[in-house]
């Protein structure tokens, strides 16, 4: 299947509220992006000054999350991708990774922030031999997302999820696993789970700065520990070295001693 590059129709009666910070326009602001408003500042500004080391949990994210796609890619032979709650465009993202290695590989972006979908249409050009697609759906409405999805991607080849910083926005713990069991059900054997959240138990001093945000009045992301985190993977076969702190997932050759960083993350495949 070798379709073009298919782009996000126009968000309909959805506005960018500017009056509220958001999480993926504070990540962005903290990658040293220019996506995002001075309300996003304000919030991320207020962040660091609690915690500085949050500017390193999300780059760290982002090298996960690099590393993820490239095992995913040059390993296990996975050519297609469902990105949940993907955020802003930045630098490395995953179609970039996954085409850079197979331009035929085929990723579908999922997100509901209708900033993210208009600069998704601008900035999200596919390799000729694949496809990128943009869909607005939220991650509690997974039927959504599938029946979407399932018009780019071929559900009876081995896909991975993936579900980075997004189920910390799902306060209810048994919901968030119900919607990785759902996800996950509609893949074939083969497929990948890719998950990595903040997490508790860690540094006390990003909890404290957590919770503050969370009581800001903007959309709250809840901390989970490391075994709250794992039995997201549940019934699947965790790639070596498991659920980890991101830093350690699978570091660069010769690299430093990487630090451990507050936010767990791991890949499992579907027997």
């Amino acid at each position: 299947m070798t379709d073009p590059v298919t782009t996000p129709e126009p968000a309909k009666h959805q506005k960018i509220d500017t009056s509220v910070p958001h999480s993926a326009r504070i990540w962005n602001y903290w990658l040293g992006g220019k996506d995002n408003y001075p309300v996003d500042e304000e919030a991320g500004d207020a962040y660091t000054a609690v915690f500085p080391g949050i500017v390193t949990i999300a780059r760290s994210s982002r090298a996960f999350l690099r590393r993820n796609i490239t095992y995913l890619v040059s390993e296990a032979g996975i050519w297609q991708f469902l990105d949940v709650g993907t955020g802003l465009p930045t630098a490395q993202n995953t179609h970039e990774v996954a085409q850079g290695l197979a331009p035929e590989t085929r990723i579908v972006y999922v997100d509901n922030d209708p900033m993210v979908l208009a600069h998704a249409r601008v900035l999200l050009h596919s390799a000729h031999e694949g496809a990128t697609a943009y869909i607005d759906a939220d991650v509690t409405d997974p039927d959504r997302i599938l029946a979407a999805a399932a018009e780019t991607l071929d559900f009876e080849r081995p896909t991975a999820l993936i579900l980075s910083n997004i189920l910390g926005h799902v306060a209810d713990y048994d919901q968030a696993r119900s919607i990785v069991t759902r996800l996950m059900g509609a893949l074939p054997s083969g497929s990948y789970l890719s998950i990595n959240d903040g997490s508790r138990g860690i540094d006390p001093v990003f909890e404290q700065a957590q919770d503050a945000y969370n009581n800001s009045g903007a959309a709250p992301y809840i901390l989970r520990t490391a075994d709250e985190i794992t039995t997201f993977f549940d019934g699947l076969e965790l790639i070596e070295p498991g659920v980890v702190s991101v830093s350690q997932w699978r570091p660069e050759h010769g690299s430093p001693s990487p630090e451990v960083v507050a936010e767990h993350g791991g890949l499992a495949r579907k027997a």
